[in-house]
């Protein structure tokens, strides 16, 4: 029997009792080599094999209808193209987005959960207390996109532009209700982070996720919100809601009609991203392959043009970039929560 033959066939407890009994010691080291590489084999086959073999879960964090809702099921399908098996979303709202990520966390590491965030994942740190690692506890894939927020208002608040809103707010003190995503979420601290600069007293209302804020603005039962293009844009669109700013550093191509907040109030900053991660501990292979069919979708020119239509860009980034995205956010707006005072009711 030759030496390889030994190191498939044999355990190593055996293979040390036939070394006894006559083999060499090179053809010891050469078998214990090959015995080593051989029970290697079967387990990086079983991390990565033919992933995927079966549906792949793509947790949101938010209710259905909001900004990550859609980019997520913009995604999902082109995603189940790419890899021939289902990609299916599942939204596990509540908790500012809380939920959703301790069941990414906390899940099998083996390719089958995957999770679209938002901008949000990262100022979850600052108020909740986690149980999990928000940086530890991942393997960032890539970024999807990036944009501003919108300053949107009911139709029935008395401001057409920002200067006359900043002056109401001013004049009418906790008059003006504003709706987020959930208390600590990167809606709720772009608010707060305009209320600390423009010296307003609105109230923030929280929610469990983007889309009921939108349709309680619709109906009049708030004022406003800051939200991304996919939740507003198109109700802005209908006139059902008005745009009064963006959030952007430099205006948006696709809303130059509307002044950026920092042309009123100087220094203002505030962008809402999406990006995609697994569990820490999923295969790089599995993690590589995402991220270069992520890399492939976001060039898709209907993508593009979705994407351009509801104010965001395509931003595929790598994993580490991702990473650092992340931890960037968590120290900016840890600061904001800070001054503000901010707490979980």
């Amino acid at each position: 029997m030759q030496v390889k033959e030994f190191a498939m066939c044999m355990t190593y407890g055996q293979l040390r009792g036939i070394v006894k009994e006559g083999i060499t010691p090179m053809k010891e080291r050469s078998a214990l080599l090959l015995l080593a590489l051989a029970a290697a084999l079967p387990a990086a086959h079983a991390q990565t094999g033919k992933w995927p073999e079966k549906s792949v879960r793509m947790v949101v964090p938010f209710a259905p209808g909001g900004g990550t809702d859609i980019i997520a099921r913009m995604i999902a399908p082109r995603l189940s193209q790419e890899f021939g098996q289902h990609f299916v979303v599942d939204n596990r709202g509540g908790a500012g987005g809380t939920i959703g990520a301790d069941i990414v966390v906390r899940a099998d590491p083996d390719g089958y959960t995957i999770s679209l965030v938002a901008s949000t994942y990262a100022t979850a740190p600052t108020l909740y207390k986690l149980t999990y690692d928000p940086i530890k506890g991942i393997a960032p894939i890539s970024m999807t996109n990036a944009g501003p927020f919108i300053l949107a208002v009911h139709p029935s608040v008395k401001a057409t532009n920002l200067k006359e809103f900043i002056a109401l707010a001013r004049a009418k003190p906790g008059a003006l209700n504003y709706g987020s995503s959930g208390t600590g979420g990167t809606m709720h601290l772009a608010g707060e982070l305009f209320g600390q600069m423009a010296n307003t007293g609105t109230v923030h209302v929280p929610y469990k996720g983007t889309g009921p804020a939108v349709v309680d603005l619709i109906g009049g039962r708030i004022q406003f919100i800051f939200a991304n293009g996919p939740s507003v844009l198109p109700h802005i669109k209908a006139g059902k809601l008005r745009g009064i700013a963006v959030t952007s550093e430099r205006r948006s191509p696709v809303m130059r009609d509307l002044p950026t907040i920092s042309e009123v109030v100087p220094g203002y900053l505030a962008m809402s991203w999406h990006g995609m991660l697994a569990p820490a501990g999923t295969p790089k292979a599995i993690v590589s392959r995402l991220n270069e069919a992520l890399g492939r979708i976001l060039k898709q020119p209907d993508v593009q043009e979705v994407l351009h239509r509801q104010g965001l860009e395509s931003a595929h980034s790598t994993p580490e970039e991702f990473a650092r995205v992340i931890a960037g956010d968590i120290a900016r707006w840890s600061k904001v929560v800070k001054v503000g005072n901010i707490q979980l009711n």
